[in-house]
C-alpha cells in the first residue's frame, strides 16, 4: 500500500476517496422512474427482463417459499442468522425512545409522543454477492419500531429466483412481503406504487449507483435513509496495535468493491511497514484478490502522523463509515471522535463483528456523510409529534409572548385566536 506522511499540502488530497456520482446516471434513472410511475407493473416486467435477463410472471415471493427457505439451509447458517437476528433485535430495542411531557411553566404542558411509520420498503442489493445480513439490518429495526408493513425488494438471480438464505433472513427478521425486483425500478415501485407493490413511507438500504440515484430522485415523495456510496474504513493505530489484524481489516474492507476505501492512520512508521508487509503476504491467497488489488490501488492508503491528536483530527475530517481505534487506550481516543458511522474499539473488534453479529447496524453513511448522518436505527422508522396543552393559567402566562410577537409579524388572526380565548376565560 502507498505510505505517505501527512502535511498541510497533501491533507485535502488524502481525504478524498471514491464517491458515487449519481448525476452521471440521472437521465437514465429518470426514464426508469417515469416509466414505472406511468406504466407500473408493465414497466417493472420490461426493466426486469432488460436489466436482469428474466421474464417473471409474478414478482411476489409466496409465503410458502419464505417459510420453506429455512429448511433448505445448512443448520450452521440457520443458527448464525437466528443468533445475529437476536443480537440486532436486542440492540435496537434499547434504542426505542419513550413518550414524555413536562410543565414548561404554570399551566403550560408540552411533550413528545412516539409513532412508527406505517409502511417501509427495504432494498436488498444483489450482484457481486448475496447479502442476507442487509435484510436483518433493515427489517429488524423497522419491526422493533412497530412498523406495520415491511416489504423487501431484491434483484432476481439468473434463474429469476431469490437465494434461499435471503428469503430465510427475510422470514426470520419479520418482513411482510418480498418482491423479486431490483434496481432503480424497485425504488420507483416502492415510491409510487404499482398494481403489485404498494407505496411506502420510507425506503432504506444500500444499492448501486442507479439505486442511489433513484432514491435521491424519489426523496420528497417518500423519505430515504441517506445516499450510499462505496464502503470505507479508517483505522487509527499506534505502535501497540497488531499489524496482522490491521492488514486483514484493510483487506476485508477492500474486498467489498473496487471503489471501497481502506485507510490506516498511524503514529508508528514501524507499524506502517509491518502492515504493508502483512498485506503483501495475505493478498495472494485472498479469494477476491482482483477486487482487493483494484480497491487498494485506487483508495488504499497508510498515513503517517506525529501524534494521535493529528490522527483524530484527520479522522474527524475524513468522517469514515467505519472507524477502528487500535491504540493502547482506545477509550481515551474515543472521547475526541466527532464524525464516524460506527466505531470499533481495540485489537479484538473487527468491522466484521458489526457487519454481522454484535447487534449494531451496518447500514451506515459514507463519503463524508457521517458529518451529518447517523447509521440506520430504530429511530429511523419513528415519527415524534409534539403535544401541548394550556390551562387558563397557561393562557395568561403566554399572552405577553404570543400576542405581541404575532402582531409584530403581521399575523393578526394568530393574535386574535389567542386574545379571544383570554376574553372567554
Amino acid at each position: 500500500m502507498k505510505i505517505v506522511e501527512l502535511d498541510d499540502e497533501n491533507r485535502i488530497q488524502l481525504l478524498q476517496r471514491s464517491q458515487i456520482d449519481a448525476e452521471s446516471v440521472m437521465s437514465a434513472v429518470k426514464d426508469i422512474v417515469s416509466g414505472v410511475k406511468k406504466n407500473k407493473d408493465e414497466a417493472l416486467h420490461h426493466y426486469t427482463e432488460k436489466f436482469d435477463g428474466v421474464d417473471l410472471k409474478d414478482f411476489l415471493v409466496s409465503e410458502e417459499d419464505l417459510m420453506k427457505s429455512i429448511d433448505k439451509l445448512d443448520s450452521k447458517l440457520t443458527d448464525a442468522l437466528e443468533n445475529a437476528a437476536s443480537n440486532i433485535r436486542k440492540f435496537h430495542q434499547a434504542q426505542l425512545p419513550v413518550d414524555w411531557s413536562m410543565e414548561i411553566d404554570e399551566g403550560i404542558t408540552a411533550g413528545q409522543i412516539i409513532r412508527p411509520l406505517e409502511r417501509v420498503g427495504c432494498y436488498i442489493p444483489g450482484g457481486r454477492a448475496v447479502y442476507p445480513s442487509s435484510i436483518l439490518m433493515t427489517v429488524i429495526p423497522a419491526k422493533v419500531a412497530g412498523v406495520e408493513e415491511i416489504i423487501c425488494c431484491t434483484p432476481p438471480g439468473i434463474g429469476g429466483e431469490v437465494e434461499d438464505i435471503v428469503l430465510a433472513a427475510a422470514y426470520l427478521a419479520g418482513a411482510s412481503k418480498v418482491y423479486c425486483v431490483g434496481g432503480a425500478q424497485a425504488i420507483a415501485a416502492m415510491a409510487y406504487g404499482t398494481e403489485t407493490i404498494d407505496t411506502v413511507d420510507k425506503i432504506v438500504g444500500p444499492g448501486n449507483i442507479f439505486v442511489t440515484a433513484a432514491k435521491k430522485m424519489v426523496y420528497g415523495q417518500v423519505d430515504i435513509d441517506f445516499p450510499a456510496g462505496p464502503s470505507e474504513v479508517l483505522i487509527i493505530a499506534d505502535e501497540t496495535a497488531n499489524p496482522e489484524y490491521i492488514a486483514l481489516d484493510l483487506l476485508a474492507q477492500a474486498e467489498h468493491d473496487p471503489q471501497a476505501a481502506a485507510v490506516l492512520v498511524t503514529t508508528s512508521p514501524k507499524l506502517a511497514k509491518a502492515v504493508d508487509e502483512n498485506i503483501q503476504l495475505e493478498l495472494p491467497v485472498m479469494k477476491r484478490k482482483e477486487i482487493i488489488e483494484d480497491s487498494l490501488a485506487k483508495n488504499g492508503l497508510i498515513v503517517l502522523v506525529e501524534t494521535l491528536k493529528e490522527a483524530v483530527d484527520f479522522s474527524n475530517d475524513y468522517a469514515p463509515e467505519h472507524l477502528m481505534i487500535m491504540t493502547s487506550n482506545p477509550e481515551k481516543v474515543l472521547v475526541d471522535i466527532k464524525n464516524a458511522g460506527s466505531i470499533f474499539l481495540g485489537d479484538l473488534t473487527p468491522v466484521a463483528a458489526g457487519d454481522y453479529g454484535s447487534g449494531t447496524n451496518h447500514v451506515l453513511p459514507t463519503s463524508f456523510c457521517a458529518r451529518m448522518y447517523s447509521g440506520l436505527s430504530t429511530e429511523s422508522f419513528l415519527k415524534k409529534p409534539t403535544v401541548q396543552q394550556l390551562s387558563p393559567e397557561g393562557l395568561n402566562n403566554l399572552k405577553d409572548v404570543v400576542v405581541p410577537l404575532a402582531e409584530y409579524e403581521g399575523l393578526y388572526a394568530h393574535a386574535e385566536s389567542f386574545k379571544r380565548r383570554l376574553d372567554k376565560d
